[in-house]
């Protein structure tokens, strides 16, 4: 009998646990389409940046302000629709494409910082067809002083005010970087947050030695940057009432298998997916097949969380991590 790939995710069920996560292919329909033909069992959108909101509103008081005291006849002040038209217009018009196109669930993305227009534009979102919304919060807290408290209050106002708008299931993309995680993964759930995503990735800056000046290098993720995450979802599964969600470093169909192990509803790739495409995606549900079958798994959600730290014969492995051991058989070994 062939194993049954279906999960829950936000609460939907999904017919399989690979969906491909935020990232510019999620941008053309037709490849959306394609993704879905490899067996996604739903997509995430680009992100909606918190800056094209802001951008677009400005542009349009700009173009409005303009000629004020000018002649009514001239018709030269009135801008072209592309000089502004850069923002949510755009991203709402691509939601109800998508949703149109599409059979599974489509999750829209948002990502900033602040309340802004996010409460807003969530609305015309989940107007626009969207079956959920990921909101991806990336901020860094370089002020000295702001408190932990602080920064992590901001998110969660953010939260709450967009689950007040909400009728659609919330997902929270956040990175790793708080003192307590469990702890903020739990406030998450009672602002109304009813998936969390592991983890987004900072952008790190680079320096040009030559131009002396600071550039932006996007690097795509690698394998081993599926360990932060893993642990993290091995943590939380099963003590915190949410669905779980991995991203970084989801590249073969073993790291998607980890990923459910851990206790993952759903494993985000997205690297892969830009260097390989579809095929890639369609290769990675066929080995999740054939791995649970061969281990003789009937389904996903058999295998689900069952090498979390709950189930796990070793629980402390997941949060020590065995760290005096590793490094001292590693500098035996490497001799």
């Amino acid at each position: 009998m062939t194993p049954s790939l279906s999960t829950g995710y936000l609460g939907f069920e999904l017919a399989s646990p690979i969906v491909p996560a935020a990232s510019p292919l999620g941008a053309d329909l037709d490849m959306l389409k394609r993704l879905e033909e490899a067996g996604a069992g739903a997509v995430v959108l680009p992100s909606l940046f918190e800056e094209q909101i802001e951008h677009e509103t400005m542009e349009i008081h700009r173009s409005l302000d303009i000629g004020r005291n000018g002649s009514a006849e001239a018709t030269s002040y009135f801008p072209e629709l592309d000089a502004y038209n850069t923002g949510p217009d755009a991203y709402l018009e691509h939601v109800a494409a998508a949703k149109r196109a599409l059979s599974v669930p489509v999750v829209a993305s948002l990502n900033g910082s602040s309340r802004g227009g996010w409460v807003q534009h969530a609305r015309l979102i989940e107007q626009a067809g969207a079956d959920a919304l990921e909101l991806n919060v990336y901020a860094v807290e370089a002020d000295p002083l702001t408190t932990a408290e602080e920064a992590e209050t901001r998110i969660l106002d953010v939260v709450r005010a967009v689950r007040a708008e909400l009728r659609i299931p919330l997902a929270v993309k956040i990175g790793p970087f708080f003192t307590a995680l469990a702890h903020t993964a739990a406030r998450m759930v009672v602002a109304g947050a009813d998936g969390l995503v592991l983890f987004n990735r900072f952008l790190q800056p680079d320096i040009d030695l030559e131009a002396l000046a600071v550039v932006d290098r996007l690097e795509l993720s690698r394998r081993e940057e599926l360990r932060l995450p893993l642990r993290w979802i091995a943590l939380l599964h099963g003590r915190v009432p949410i669905s779980l969600a991995a991203t970084s470093g989801v590249h073969e169909a073993e790291d998607v298998l980890k990923a459910l192990l851990a206790g993952a509803d759903v494993a985000m790739p997205a690297s892969a997916l830009i260097r390989q495409g579809p095929a890639k995606l369609a290769e990675m549900v066929t080995g999740v097949e054939r791995w649970l079958e061969d281990h003789e798994y009937e389904s996903v959600e058999q295998l689900k969380g069952s090498m979390s730290q709950q189930s796990c014969p070793d629980p402390a492995a997941f949060e020590r991590a065995h760290y005096m051991r590793a490094i001292t058989g590693f500098g035996v070994s490497s001799r």
